[in-house]
C-alpha cells in the first residue's frame, strides 16, 4: 500500500509502524477505519488553517475510510486552553450552536457528504453527569497535567489555571472512547490532547487510536499562525476575488508551503512546478494556478478562472473595482494616524490590525504603498484607501468641528 498521499504534509504519526499496519490490515479485510478530527465552534467561520485537517480527512475518505467530523459543542463551552496564557472566556450553548451550524455548511466544500459522519460531543458528554465526570477525572493526575507545556508555564509564572481547564483534555480524550476512533487527526499543538485519547481508550479496554498531527499553517504574513483575530487569514467563505487576491499576496516562499499543505495536486506535479520556477518561470504565474485551484474548490466551477481574470484586469491593467464605498470621516485638524483612518473606513477591525497591515506592506493610499505607521492623513482631502488586494474605500476627511 502506498502511504505517500496519506502521510503527505504531516508532522508526526504515533506510532508510525502501527498506523501503517492497521491501514494495511483494514485494506486486506475490506474494513473501514474511523478517522476522527474535532473542531470546537468558537467562531462562525473556518479559514484555510482549519482545512489542513479537512484535507487530511478527505484523503482518508478517498482510501475508503469513514471521516468523523466532530463538532465540540460541549467542549466549546469550556474552551481549549492549548497555547493560551490565560483562561478562555466561556461561550454560551447558544453561541456554540450558532457557530456549529455554519461549520456544517462549510465542511462539505471539502468532504464527501456520503462518506462523512457529523457528530456533536454533547451527545455523550451531556450524559456523563457528575458521577461520570468524577470517574473520568480520576483517570489522570494533576502532576501529569502540569507536564503539559502551556499549563507548566502558567503554573511557573503564577498565572491562574481554572479547574475546568484540566477537564478539557480529558473530555477530548473521552470523545475518542465514545467514538471508538482508530485514528485521530490534530494540529501539532494538540499532541497532549490526542495522546490523552490513547490513554483513555487503553483504560477503557479499547485498542488505542493512532495519532496524526499536521503543521500549524502560517497566515498571510508568513510568520504567525493563521488567525482571524490577527487579520492574516483566508476564510473558507471569503468571496472568490478576495480569496484569490489574498493568495496572490503571499510571498513566493510561503507559496510552496501552501502548495504542499493545501493543494490536492500530486507531489510530483508540485515538484515539476518548483523546477519550472528554478528554470526561470515567473512565480506569479505558479501562484495564480494555486489561486485558481483553491477558489474553485470553495466556490465551484469557473469561479477560480473568473477570479484570475478579474485579478489580471485589475492589477495588470490598472483597473479599480466599480463599487468602492464612499466614506466621510471627521478627523482632528492635525490629522489622523493611518491605522485609525483604516479602522474608521471599515477596512480593518482595529488600530492594531491597521498597523499590522502597514507592517506587512499591505496598505496603499492613492495607490502608493505605505510603510510607515506614523503617517498622518490630513483633513480637507479625499483619499483612495486600499488594504490587501480587495479592500477599498474612498475616504473624504473633514476637520472636526
Amino acid at each position: 500500500m502506498d502511504f505517500t498521499e496519506l502521510e503527505r504534509g504531516t508532522d508526526e504519526i504515533i506510532p508510525a509502524e502501527e498506523f501503517r499496519a492497521r491501514l494495511e490490515k483494514a485494506r486486506q479485510e475490506g474494513r473501514r477505519l474511523r478517522i476522527k478530527a474535532g473542531f470546537d465552534p468558537t467562531a462562525k467561520d473556518l479559514h484555510l488553517g482549519h482545512t489542513l485537517l479537512l484535507n487530511k480527512l478527505r484523503a482518508f475518505q478517498e482510501e475508503g475510510h469513514e471521516a468523523v467530523f466532530l463538532i465540540g459543542d460541549f467542549t466549546g463551552m469550556i474552551g481549549d486552553p492549548t497555547g493560551k496564557n490565560e483562561t478562555r472566556k466561556p461561550l454560551t450553548r447558544e453561541q456554540v450552536e450558532e457557530n456549529a451550524q455554519t461549520y456544517k455548511e462549510q465542511v462539505f466544500k471539502i468532504l464527501d457528504p456520503a462518506r462523512t459522519t457529523i457528530e456533536f460531543n454533547s451527545r455523550w458528554l451531556d450524559k456523563l453527569g457528575a458521577e461520570g465526570m468524577i470517574r473520568l477525572a480520576a483517570q489522570y493526575t494533576v502532576a501529569r497535567m502540569l507536564e503539559r507545556d502551556d499549563f507548566a508555564k502558567r503554573y511557573a509564572g503564577n498565572q491562574p489555571i481554572a479547574v475546568h481547564e484540566f477537564l478539557y483534555p480529558l473530555l477530548q480524550g473521552y470523545d475518542s472512547v465514545a467514538l471508538k476512533a482508530d485514528v485521530e487527526l490534530g494540529g501539532t499543538d494538540q499532541k497532549f490532547n490526542l495522546l490523552m485519547g490513547r490513554h483513555l481508550q487503553a483504560q477503557a479496554g479499547q485498542r488505542p487510536q493512532c495519532i496524526m498531527t499536521v503543521p500549524i499553517l502560517e497566515g498571510l504574513d508568513g510568520v504567525q499562525k493563521m488567525s482571524k483575530s490577527l487579520g492574516n487569514y483566508i476564510g473558507v467563505n471569503d468571496a472568490p476575488g478576495e480569496m484569490f487576491g489574498k493568495l496572490m499576496s503571499v510571498s513566493d516562499a510561503l507559496m510552496w508551503r501552501y502548495y504542499e499543505l493545501l493543494s490536492f495536486r500530486p507531489l510530483a506535479e508540485i515538484q515539476r512546478l518548483r523546477i519550472s520556477v528554478a528554470d526561470g518561470a515567473n512565480p506569479r504565474d505558479v501562484k495564480m494556478e494555486l489561486g485558481v485551484e483553491l477558489v474553485s474548490r470553495f466556490h465551484g466551477g469557473e469561479a477560480g478562472a473568473a477570479a484570475k481574470a478579474a485579478f489580471i484586469a485589475q492589477f495588470s491593467q490598472g483597473a479599480l473595482p466599480e463599487d468602492i464605498p464612499q466614506i466621510r470621516i471627521a478627523v482632528p485638524v492635525a490629522g489622523m494616524p493611518i491605522a485609525r483612518v483604516l479602522k474608521e473606513a471599515g477596512l480593518v477591525s482595529s488600530n492594531a490590525e491597521g498597523n499590522r497591515m502597514v507592517d506587512q506592506r499591505a496598505v496603499r493610499v492613492d495607490q502608493q504603498r505605505i510603510e510607515d505607521r506614523g503617517i498622518m492623513l490630513a483633513p480637507g482631502q479625499q483619499y483612495l484607501l486600499q488594504v490587501g488586494s480587495r479592500r477599498y474605500a474612498r475616504a473624504e476627511l473633514v476637520a472636526e468641528t
